[in-house]
């Protein structure tokens, strides 16, 4: 049997806490950031939790 293998593309973008949960940064930090107000801005710059329903799938994805 061979050996599973870790997506890239999911492995670049999530990370998995050490509590067992998926974080993923938030998107809308790449440009027209002078229309965005100063709070919206550093919500963004928080990691957002990934729903439960796709936590299970992205553990399959991320851990090899």
């Amino acid at each position: 049997m061979s050996k599973k293998k870790t997506k890239k593309s999911a492995a670049k973008r999530f990370r998995k806490t050490a509590g067992g949960k998926i974080t993923f940064p938030r998107p809308g930090r790449g440009h027209l950031l002078t229309s965005k107000g100063r709070k919206r801005k550093q919500d963004l710059r928080t990691r957002g939790p990934l729903s439960k329903a796709t936590t299970k799938r992205m553990l399959n994805m991320i851990t090899s």
